[in-house]
């Protein structure tokens, strides 16, 4: 995982309405920046609508949320349609952001050994320097826990 007090690396990729977006573009706002395995899934479907009833707390702190997972455009879409989910989902097919973050990982499911996305969390500050990093975030707390971690700061 990135640590504390390094530059969080910038990427630049489609989100789930095509338009491409880079990490740079929220220079000035704080970014939560929340890798999940996939979409649809019971566990990251909970994750986002956690996040998705706490966005306006999010919005009103001037915090922007971002979702990141290898599915498609199309993929979110579909995710973003069955949960009207506020905020921006970024795909990341080839694992550019996932690899630059160091959440690609090797998983250990009922013992078969695989690579995949570990669920963890980023808060990144204004100047787009990581401020709090969250590993292995469980997705029904992870919105509250990064609510309550802001609020105290």
């Amino acid at each position: 995982m990135l640590e504390v007090g390094m530059k969080a690396p910038d990427f630049s990729l489609k989100d789930q309405h095509g338009n491409t977006v880079a990490l740079s573009d929220f220079l000035g706002k704080k970014v939560v920046l929340y890798f999940y395995p996939k979409d649809n899934t019971p566990g990251c479907s909970r994750q986002a609508c956690a996040f998705a009833g706490a966005y306006e707390e999010f919005k009103s702190m001037d915090v922007a949320v971002l979702g990141v997972s290898k599915d498609s455009v199309a993929s979110h879409v579909k995710f973003d349609e069955k949960y009207s989910l506020p905020f921006i989902l970024i795909s990341d097919p080839e694992l550019e952001a996932i690899k630059a973050y160091d959440v690609w990982q090797e998983k250990k499911n009922y013992g078969k050994v695989s690579m995949g996305v570990v669920r963890s969390t980023y808060v990144i500050d204004q100047q787009g320097v990581i401020e709090k990093v969250m590993p292995k975030v469980k997705p029904d707390t992870n919105a509250e826990d990064i609510l309550k971690y802001l609020r105290s700061k």
